[in-house]
């Protein structure tokens, strides 16, 4: 596997970073995860959009220009035959010290690593997740706002844990307030009488762009959707609830808490939109040839 580190490509075992790079140390850093389809890396001008963004949030320069890592993803799925795959893109901080100081790191370190992934068995996308509420609530927005995707995942981690220790694979994260941010890993959205809600940003959820997407195919097709504040039950007396990310893409929610969804199943309504966003996928992106 070759991995694009710095300013080039090199072999997955000379892809190495100091102990001393604060992304390590801190976790001070941010970073995107893109997928390519059918030989095109998808949404890239938006992710990579976003991890300026990011960057600037936490005032990190990236020692590139956005034309530049946008080529590096591109140079990375061309040199590992991805055409239809996981790129994690990240910019740590850099190598420092040993105290928080970031304005000690002289340059931040730009990695791209282009493979496969997975998240949820087929039989879940078939099925359905059933999830549980986890006691680990999502950051404050003040404490680190949830647009900025940064390296430090611990809170999202903890939920994880949670989840799994529940025998389940996913769970649902509520902000200080009790209402619903999202999951660990993704977006939520609950359909009721036709009509889609997914919570706001502000509530603690990260402003994802498959949800964006989501959210753009609805209302194009017809569809009613509100970003509103939400509460556990408004999921609990969904007609639908699914899941939104860049590695899950879309997910039907069949049980919450132990409280039936809808009829069960997958929804109609979620498995109109994931025909349209899969079509998306196979004719959107920047080629990678």
């Amino acid at each position: 596997m070759k991995v694009f580190l710095g300013d080039k490509l090199v072999d997955e075992q000379d892809a190495v970073v100091s102990v001393f790079d604060h992304g390590l140390l801190y976790g001070d850093g941010v970073f995107e995860g893109i997928r390519a389809y059918n030989g095109r890396v998808f949404l890239l001008d938006e992710h990579i959009d976003r991890l300026y963004d990011s960057a600037k949030a936490i005032a990190l320069e990236i020692p590139m220009s956005k034309s530049e890592v946008s080529q590096a993803v591109v140079d990375t799925c061309k040199a590992n035959g991805i055409s239809d795959g996981y790129i994690r893109l990240v910019i740590t901080r850099g190598k420092g010290t040993l105290g928080l100081n970031p304005f000690l790191c002289k340059k931040a370190e730009v990695i791209v690593i282009a493979a496969n992934i997975q998240l949820y068995p087929q039989e879940l996308y078939d099925t359905g997740l059933k999830i549980i509420t986890v006691g680990t609530v999502r950051n404050h927005t003040e404490a680190i706002n949830p647009r900025v995707k940064s390296l430090n995942y611990l809170n999202n981690v903890m939920a994880k844990i949670e989840a799994i220790n529940a025998g389940c694979m996913e769970g649902l994260m509520l902000n200080a307030q009790g209402q619903v941010a999202e999951a660990s890993g993704d977006n939520v959205f609950a359909v009721k009488n036709g009509v889609l809600t997914t919570p706001p940003s502000w509530c603690g959820a990260l402003e994802g762009l498959t949800r964006n997407k989501v959210i753009k195919l609805a209302r194009n097709a017809g569809y009613e959707v509100r970003e509103d504040v939400m509460a556990r039950y408004d999921l609990y007396v969904a007609d639908e609830v699914f899941l939104t990310g860049t590695a899950a893409e879309i997910i039907a929610v069949v049980d919450i808490d132990k409280r039936q969804i809808g009829d069960g199943k997958p929804g109609q309504v979620m498995s109109e939109l994931k025909a349209l966003y899969e079509e998306c996928t196979r004719t959107e992106g920047t080629s990678i040839a």
